[in-house]
C-alpha cells in the first residue's frame, strides 16, 4: 500500500494509525493517534500531500477540510469501513452519559484479564504521547 501510493503520488507523506499492520507502520513517514494524524496534516505546509492509513470517515473529513490547500487520500483503495466510528458524535455520547447517570451500563466491552493487562500498557503509552 505504501509503495503503491508513493508511486502514484510523488512526494506524498504517509501517516498511519498505530493499529495498522506492523509492516505498513514501518514504511510510513509517521505514526499517530487520531489526534496526532489530524495535527500533522493541519500543520503541514500548503501543497503537501498525505496518504492516511486510518478509518475512512476520518480520511474523508480531512480531505474535505484540507482542500484545496493539502491533498489527503486514503492509504489503501480497498478498505473496510468502520461501521461504528461515525457514531461517536454528540447525540450518542449524550445517550451513553445519560445511561451512566441513571446507573445503566451500555455497550460494555469485557476483556479477559490476561489481555486487559497488556492492553492497559498500550493505552497508557498511547495516552502518554498526547
Amino acid at each position: 500500500m505504501v509503495d503503491k501510493r508513493r508511486e502514484q503520488i510523488p512526494g506524498v507523506k504517509v501517516i498511519v494509525h498505530p493499529e495498522c499492520r506492523f509492516e505498513v507502520a514501518q514504511k510510513a513517514d509517521a505514526i499517530g493517534s487520531t489526534e496526532g494524524i489530524i495535527k500533522a496534516v493541519e500543520s503541514s505546509p500548503a501543497g503537501s500531500k498525505w496518504a492516511v492509513g486510518t478509518e475512512l470517515n476520518l480520511v474523508q473529513r480531512l480531505a474535505r477540510e484540507q482542500a484545496p490547500h493539502r491533498e489527503v487520500v486514503s492509504l489503501d483503495d480497498c478498505f473496510c469501513v468502520c461501521s461504528t466510528m461515525f457514531r461517536i458524535d454528540p447525540p450518542h455520547l449524550l445517550w451513553a452519559l445519560e445511561n451512566l447517570r441513571d446507573g445503566r451500563l451500555v455497550n460494555v466491552v469485557a476483556v479477559p484479564e490476561r489481555i486487559a493487562s497488556d492492553a492497559r500498557i498500550a493505552l497508557d503509552r498511547m495516552l502518554a504521547i498526547s
